[in-house]
């Protein structure tokens, strides 16, 4: 806590802020984080005891050095309700949740949750399944696009935003989910995101899905998904 404290900036917490981050934060920057995650690894022990601290800094280090295969359901839930969504907390708890055993029933727990910090993860998680877990059948994607054309433009600001996302990581999957992801896309329309004072947009889902498969096949992948899979995990290299 120490080094964390020490390697903060007020300019770091001000950003933070404007992002959403409430509560404690020591204002450290994520190329920091990045390099006191590669000298630490993997510590699952300092990452429970960081995360406990409820500081912001704190529990992005600590999931980025915890054992995804050491957490069970009741710590990805605890987790997935403490998170903060704002600059990336809340997206490394869902790839936690999508690196281990729990994917699936978690994906479905905090999406049907009344805990709006779950369902907020749960949509991030989505996407990450999406792009991480080749067993998953399509109609389990096929469902969450349903989900998302019924319920996108009548979401909270924050969940309208993780739905927007699911939708692309979806069409990012394979061929016959990109085609339903971009048909779902038309029909939905523009989705409109109140991002509050900071410069963050909402991407435009059918430009987005585009534009990965055409990168994802300029460098010989078969889809953005498997492109994915071949790079660091999201809550990792970030």
């Amino acid at each position: 806590m120490a080094e964390l404290e020490a390697a903060g900036t007020a300019q770091a917490v001000k950003t933070y802020r404007r992002h959403g981050v409430t509560g404690a934060c020591f204002g450290v920057s994520f190329a920091t984080l990045k390099e006191m995650t590669k000298r630490i690894d993997v510590d699952h022990e300092l990452a429970l005891a960081l995360w406990n601290s409820g500081n912001f800094d704190a529990r992005n280090l600590a999931v980025k050095i915890v054992d995804p295969h050491r957490m069970d359901e009741a710590d990805l839930d605890r987790w997935a309700s403490e998170a903060s969504q704002a600059i990336g907390c809340g997206t490394y708890v869902a790839g936690l949740a999508a690196e281990g055993p729990y994917g699936l029933s978690r994906a479905r727990a905090w999406l049907a949750s009344k805990d709006h910090a779950q369902v907020l993860v749960g949509w991030s998680l989505v996407g990450q399944l999406a792009a991480r877990d080749e067993s998953l059948p399509d109609a389990f994607f096929l469902e969450r696009l349903a989900e998302i054309e019924r319920g996108i433009h009548r979401a909270e600001n924050a969940v309208r935003y993780g739905m927007n996302n699911a939708l692309i990581g979806i069409g990012d999957r394979n061929p016959t989910l990109r085609d339903a992801a971009l048909a779902a896309a038309g029909r939905i329309g523009r989705v409109e995101v109140d991002h509050g004072d900071t410069a963050c947009k909402t991407p435009v889902a059918v430009a987005s899905i585009a534009k990965a498969w055409a990168h994802a096949e300029a460098k010989g992948f078969s889809s953005p998904a498997a492109q994915e899979r071949q790079r660091d995990l999201p809550r990792r290299r970030c």
